[in-house]
Formats: C-alpha cells, sequence, structure tokens
C-alpha cells in the first residue's frame, strides 16, 4: 500500500492496530496463566474479552471505508509482547513476575494508547466521525485498563514483590 493521503496513513495505522489487537488476542491468555494473583489473572482475562470487542471495532471502521482488516504484522508489538513473554519465561519469584506482568502489560496499553490517538485525530481530520467515536471510546477503555493495572501494582501487586 502506498501512503500518498492522509486517508491512506489512516486505513494503514486502522490495519496496524487490527494487527496489534490479534496478537494481544493471542497473548492474554499466556499472561492470565503465568499471573499468580488472582486479581491480575482476572483482570488479564477480562481485557482479553474487551480486546476482541476493539478488534470487532476496526474491522467496522474498516469495513465503512470499503477496506478489508487483512495487512502485515506490526512489528512494534510483536517486540512488546515477546518482551513479555520473556518475563513469562523468567525464572522468577511469583510475586517480582507479577509485577512484571504489570510492566510488560502497561507496555503494550502505552503503545496501543499512542496508536489509537493518532488514528482518531486522522478519524477527526478526514471527517469520518463514526469512526473517530469509536477509536476514541478504544482509546478511553485502555487508559482505563492502564490505570488499574497501575492501582493493582500499587495496592497490591509491587507491595508483594518488595517482601
Amino acid at each position: 500500500m502506498e501512503l500518498e493521503t492522509l486517508k491512506d496513513l489512516y486505513i494503514h495505522e486502522l490495519k496496524d492496530l487490527y494487527s496489534v489487537e490479534n496478537q494481544i488476542i493471542k497473548a492474554l491468555p499466556k499472561m492470565a496463566k503465568a499471573a499468580s494473583h488472582p486479581q491480575l489473572a482476572a483482570g488479564f482475562r477480562e481485557h482479553l474479552e474487551q480486546t476482541k470487542e476493539h478488534a470487532a471495532r476496526l474491522e467496522r471502521i474498516l469495513k465503512s471505508h470499503g477496506e478489508s482488516a487483512r495487512g502485515p504484522k506490526c512489528k512494534g508489538m510483536e517486540g512488546v509482547i515477546k518482551e513479555g513473554q520473556e518475563m513469562i519465561d523468567e525464572d522468577a519469584d511469583e510475586d517480582v513476575r507479577d509485577a512484571g506482568l504489570i510492566a510488560a502489560a502497561q507496555r503494550v496499553e502505552h503503545y496501543e494508547m499512542a496508536g489509537y490517538g493518532c488514528a482518531r485525530t486522522y478519524g477527526q481530520l478526514l471527517g469520518d466521525n463514526k469512526g473517530a467515536k469509536l477509536l476514541q471510546t478504544t482509546l478511553d477503555e485502555e487508559g482505563a485498563t492502564d490505570k488499574k493495572l497501575t492501582r493493582l501494582a500499587t495496592s497490591v501487586i509491587n507491595v508483594d514483590a518488595e517482601k
């Protein structure tokens, strides 16, 4: 795909985000299984369901532009997820691993928030108000997930890892 217009870039970003979400859908069950703290494992499982909805929203936006969701694999997210897998594989104390899993998950959330913020802005500029609204909804959900992870880390997980 040649990127000659902002619309081309918008579609490219949407397809990239779709790849991101699908990689996360595959990674979250592994993270939930690796988590020793029940609240963390439950949070990963809950976010899995939300992530499936994020992918469905992207499909709807792309379809509204006559585009399929197929595109190249997002290499950036591939690397971030690989780092998360390395934390899962680490020979670590359970509480320390949980703290590391939160850090890995927050890297994922921040990567997503950057992409969704850009895509939303492109959608607004291009007059795709419906798409921009859906992207803002996802951006809000990603931000809320990041805040939940921070609260869980600072109230329980990191405290347990410190002991």
